[in-house]
């Protein structure tokens, strides 16, 4: 462990991504703002007042692909040079002046769709007869048509887009700016503390006085701040609320999934499935953690403990890329060419640094190549990270290659089937690797404790608990800091039962997430996994026909529906038996690893 957390100017710069590749000075930069303002007064000069037959229509559209891809380069390239350090001034006045912008741009443009959908429905069809490239999106379009504002209210919610986006930026500020955590002690040493620090070390710490001393440490840092983000949080769910009267929905919950094309049976499935299904499951595996670690009574921040934690090998990033390379060559030629890319050009952030952005994600600006940040701990787990966020870069690299703008990117119902099925391919391959049986339980305890654990059970009880924030919302209450904490202990304490303490702090977790800011994305995690277990198993039987049927719904992007996308790979999401499977499977490795620890014995 470092003494010290580096500066970001401290970093080794071969180590972080490359943003030339989306602008290769601030000069180019500035050069793209101008080219989207004359593009947006081009369109409200050429078309505003004209959008009344089907030739009008698709020109201007053709226009508005254009204003989208621009869109798209300007804000991502502000918005990755301010998540790598949330202490630069400098980057977060350029991604406010480019929030600005593009609220306006959004402002000005915001006739386009009011327009278009005043036209009778046949003039409408006749367009998506005459173009292709905009079918889909006027299909999506005329789907909106029965909650539409007036022009006037959309170009006024347009303009108000940064203030109405601004609680997930307070949020991150507050997070990775404001929360100095300090250091913490334990048996006389000095320990540095972070956000990144806890939840890629310390959670994870085999040392109980270390991971238990970090936990309260940090647990208290987040409530000194739980009234700030409480009432940020309470500001982001009455903006939702608000936007769900406005347009006409029954509730904010209907309103978040209008947009992801799924039906509230499907959401509730997901949630209250996996609650009391998986729950046994879990507990099972929580017992066998007490068991294997001699813990008297397992707490809440015991639950990260590896089965095997003494066999998990090292990694170096460059060792890395061999694996990803070898366990993700099943998807073809094309598909390992981009991983090389991402290494030789790039594409991935690995340093650890401060005011970086917590976790890992990928960013696909359309026309570019993705960008994948991970802070790299050098333990073999972060190679499933990085083949997760690997399959979200390979779904937007192949979607961005077969689909223009308006199609690339589908609901966010879909959006982790990609990324969680390259962690099941991974995992695969590794069996195959080696057939040792404490290498085998470190593979199977790696699936459980971080691509079904991160997955199906955090953000599983991550969705669980907002829906009872809405539900509140919906009821017409509002929600504070103590209420808050009383819902996340509750859904923590129902799911584990006796086995584990939800000890001081855990109530406070759901301070740790961004998720809440982007509507109802939790849920979509074991969404997109029960898919990917699915796929995964069919692989393993058919090989490449599956493989195949995996790659085309890639590059199929955003034109189908989650349902009929998950039907292209075989696998039917209009009932709950792909659901029960996934669980059953995640029961079965529990088991497995049980028998192994037992053939075993005690290794730590």
């Amino acid at each position: 462990m470092k003494n010290r957390i580096l500066l970001r100017n401290e970093v080794d710069e071969k180590r972080t991504w490359d943003l030339s590749a989306i602008y290769l000075s601030e000069e180019e930069a500035q050069e793209a703002v101008k080219e989207l303002r004359v593009l947006t007064e081009k369109i409200v000069s050429e078309y505003k007042g004209n959008l009344i037959n089907a030739e009008n229509i698709n020109t201007c559209l053709d226009e508005m692909r254009k204003v989208n891809v621009l869109s798209g380069l300007i804000s991502s390239y502000r918005f990755l040079a301010v998540s790598v350090d949330m202490t630069d001034n400098e980057n977060q006045s350029k991604s406010m002046e480019a929030s600005n912008l593009l609220s306006n741009v959004k402002s000005q443009l915001s006739f386009v769709e009011g327009e278009i959908l005043e036209n009778d429905e046949s003039v409408i069809e006749k367009a998506m007869e005459e173009s292709e490239e905009n079918r889909h999106f006027l299909e999506d379009l005329l789907r909106e048509k029965p909650y539409a504002l007036t022009i006037e209210v959309e170009k006024a919610l347009a303009t108000l887009s940064p203030v109405m986006n601004s609680p997930m930026s307070i949020y991150n500020k507050a997070k990775l700016q404001d929360m100095d955590f300090g250091t913490f002690e334990v048996d006389g040493k000095e320990y540095p503390l972070s956000f990144v620090l806890f939840e890629n070390h310390y959670d994870y710490d085999n040392d109980m006085k270390v991971r238990r001393a970090a936990f309260d440490a940090f647990s208290r840092k987040l409530k000194d701040y739980e009234n700030t983000v409480a009432g940020v949080y309470q500001t982001q769910v009455q903006k939702e609320k608000a936007m769900a009267d406005l347009k006409g929905f029954d509730s904010v919950i209907d309103y978040l999934l209008f947009d992801q094309k799924v039906t509230r049976e499907m959401y509730d499935r997901q949630i209250d499935v996996i609650y009391e299904e998986l729950a046994p499951h879990m507990r099972k595996y929580a017992r066998l953690l007490k068991k294997i670690h001699g813990i008297d009574k397992m707490s809440f921040n015991d639950l990260k403990l590896s089965v095997d934690p003494t066999y998990e090998p090292p990694i170096t990033v460059e060792e890395s890329k061999a694996y990803v390379k070898d366990g993700l060559k099943i998807m073809g030629e094309e598909y390992t060419e981009m991983i090389e890319r991402s290494f030789k050009e790039r594409w991935i952030d690995f340093v650890q640094n401060k005011g970086k952005s917590t976790g890992a994600f990928c960013s696909s600006p359309y026309g570019r190549h993705p960008f994948i940040l991970i802070s790299w701990t050098e333990r073999m787990r972060e190679v499933f990270v990085l083949a997760h966020e690997l399959g979200h870069a390979g779904h937007f690299y192949l979607s961005q290659q077969n689909q223009n703008i308006f199609n690339s990117r589908p609901s966010l119902y879909f959006i982790e089937a990609p990324s969680t099925m390259n962690e099941m391919i991974m995992a695969n391959y590794l069996l195959k690797q080696n057939e040792e049986k404490r290498f085998r339980r470190w593979v199977l305890s790696s699936m459980i404790s971080r691509t079904y654990y991160h997955n199906f059970v955090t953000h599983m009880l991550e969705a669980h608990y907002q829906r009872e924030v809405y539900k509140i919302i919906d009821a017409g209450g509002s929600v504070h800091a103590k209420k808050l904490n009383e819902l996340k202990r509750e859904t923590l304490e129902k799911f584990w039962g006796e086995e584990v303490e939800i000890n001081p702090g855990a109530e406070n977790t759901w301070m740790r997430q961004q998720h809440y800011y982007k509507g109802l994305y939790p849920y979509t995690y074991s969404a997109g996994l029960t898919i990917a277990t699915e796929v995964s198993k069919r692989i393993l039987r058919e090989g490449e026909v599956a493989v195949e049927d995996w790659k085309n719904v890639l590059k199929t992007g955003g034109k189908m529906d989650p349902v009929e996308l998950a039907a292209m790979a075989k696998v039917d999401i209009t009932t709950d038996q792909p659901l029960k499977n996934t669980i059953a499977y995640i029961g079965e490795i529990i088991d497995e690893i049980e028998k192994l620890t037992e053939e075993l014995g005690d290794h730590l």
